[in-house]
């Protein structure tokens, strides 16, 4: 018996209820961690981030030395556009502010690349695609994209595409032939399957047919708070069994409307996730940026005309009607202070290792391979 076939063997024993991993069990008293400490060690990966609020210009050296010392190792960045000529200008710019800081940024291609970043004290940056509607014009835009770094894609926004239903599609008619050739197609080329603004049924089926596990790299729990752009229980626990990754983001999605999320909320869908999936599948994906946000009356009006950009388009989601970030969770701390939280939740050193980066690089090593 293998180590995944171990896992799924011990959470099929927990359903029966012939065996409960203590993970599961009310956390008892525990000596203090020392965080500061955890944290300085650890792979620190959020698996949805950009470096800055604004990724159109190259940084401030005061934005530069904020978000420096946040002490992450590598993000997902998102670089894909909705057409393919924005997609390889955002390219552009990520090549444009690692060739300008050198010394702080470094373009994650490899598996053992995230393992640099981290001794050489750099932020990582792994390019990844959101959009992926380019494809559907030209089908082997996903090799060039491959070839030139980019190893991991989305395969449905909101909407319904050519691949399968987005979150938001009423239909939930799930993964199309194309979506099936599709992330065959990854799975061939070593590209990680994200399924985070997919359907549920999209969702579903793209799960059982990758052959390699897969990614839901920042959503929310359905359990928790019902929301189209969370997930439930089935889809976290199927997730799982395939070896796949969870990330929790930090978005209005996580509660109700008009109530503004805070930290709490944040750590009780991050802790529902981790009971549902395993301590192994599960992080952190803020969909947020490293920088911290800081609401001036021009990026007020930049967020209003987002959120009206995106209800023209019929992308954006209920409850964008609050800012999307979460207030005490916003700045390049955010990581550092959900494992102070998870810590006072009785979580241990070695899940908190694992939530903070861990499991988004093995996930990663699974399906990129390790070199």
């Amino acid at each position: 018996m293998n180590r995944r076939e171990f896992q799924v063997s011990m959470l099929q024993l927990a359903g029966t209820g012939l065996w409960v991993p203590k993970l599961l069990a009310a956390p008892g008293p525990q000596a203090p961690l020392d965080i500061t400490d955890l944290y300085k060690r650890a792979i620190v990966i959020d698996s949805l981030c950009g470096p800055f609020v604004d990724s159109e210009r190259l940084p401030k050296a005061e934005e530069l030395a904020e978000v420096r010392q946040s002490g992450i190792t590598a993000v997902n960045f998102t670089i894909s556009a909705p057409d393919f000529e924005g997609t390889v200008r955002n390219l552009a710019l990520l090549e444009a502010l690692v060739e300008k800081h050198p010394e702080a940024f470094t373009i994650i291609r490899l598996h053992s690349d995230i393992a640099r970043a981290k001794s050489d004290d750099k932020i990582g940056v792994i390019p990844g695609f959101q959009y992926t509607a380019f494809f559907e014009e030209e089908a082997g835009r996903i090799e060039t994209f491959r070839q030139l770094g980019v190893r991991i894609m989305q395969i449905t926004y909101n909407n319904r595409n050519t691949f399968g239903d987005g979150c938001l599609e009423p239909g939930n008619a799930g993964l199309s032939r194309a979506g099936i050739a599709i992330v065959h197609k990854m799975n061939e080329l070593e590209i990680a399957v994200d399924l985070s603004h997919s359907g549920y049924r999209t969702t579903a089926e793209a799960i059982g047919t990758s052959s390699k596990p897969v990614l839901i790299s920042h959503s929310g729990c359905a359990a928790v708070y019902a929301h189209p752009r969370n997930k439930p229980d089935e889809i976290l626990k199927s997730l799982a069994d395939r070896g796949g990754y969870f990330g929790v983001y930090l978005m209005p999605y996580l509660v109700a409307s008009p109530t503004v999320p805070t930290r709490q909320h944040v750590l009780d869908h991050l802790v529902h996730a981790i009971n549902v999936c395993g301590a192994d599948h599960v992080g952190i994906g803020s969909d947020g940026s490293i920088q911290k946000v800081v609401l001036t009356a021009a990026q007020k009006a930049d967020f209003d005309a987002d959120i009206a950009r995106r209800k023209k388009l019929g992308i954006g989601a209920p409850g964008e009607d609050r800012y999307p970030y979460v207030p005490d969770l916003n700045g390049p701390d955010h990581m550092q202070i959900i494992a102070e939280e998870l810590g006072r939740r009785g979580q241990p050193s070695s899940v908190i290792v694992k939530v903070l980066g861990a499991n988004f690089q093995r996930v990663l090593g699974d399906i990129w391979g390790t070199d």
